[in-house]
């Protein structure tokens, strides 16, 4: 399990005090407002961060850290992920997990036969899709819905699927 969880990415500055442009990578931009503490992930180190402010434009969030008060002295962090710790990260509802904890999971059918491995997540209007890479190479596409997802154990490392007629042959 990864330690940090990227919440978004720093796109510009913004004025001349310190404050960044951040693109939410999130799906709850809004958990900005309850954000204490963050970590820029920079080339050589991380930068622990408190946020002193956070406002809301367009599709992005305008965040002010008390650690940078002058443009020159935050612009080399443009580019540069936003990250959480897992202990400041939002807590998951039962049934919901990060998309870092799922991949390389060893997905298997309800029958015991293992399928391959979860290789992303892909997130669609409707449901989110399970993309698998199958033990032969080939690439299987699972919706993320009851009927197909039975189970995550990630003490196991394994999601357990149902595979519904048809989507063995979609590949």
């Amino acid at each position: 399990m990864e330690d940090l969880l990227r919440v978004g990415v720093i796109t510009s500055t913004h004025g001349i005090r310190g404050e960044v442009k951040v693109f939410p990578t999130t799906d709850d931009p809004m958990r900005f407002k309850k954000l204490k503490k963050a970590v820029i992930c920079g080339r050589r180190e991380n930068v622990n961060v408190e946020i002193a402010s956070v406002k809301f434009f367009k599709q992005y969030v305008i965040l002010k850290f008390k650690e940078f008060d002058n443009i020159n002295d935050i612009e080399q962090y443009v580019k540069k992920d936003l990250c959480v710790t897992r202990e400041n990260a939002v807590k998951c509802e039962p049934g919901e997990y990060f998309i870092c904890d799922l991949i390389e999971l060893d997905v298997i059918t309800d029958e015991g036969e293992h399928i391959g491995k979860l290789t992303d997540v892909l997130e669609t209007g409707a449901n989110n899709v399970y993309e698998v890479t199958a033990d032969n190479g080939k690439t299987i596409l699972i919706p993320v819905i009851d009927q197909c997802i039975l189970d995550h154990n990630l003490e196991e490392k394994t999601v357990t699927v149902h595979m519904l007629p048809g989507l063995m042959d979609l590949n």
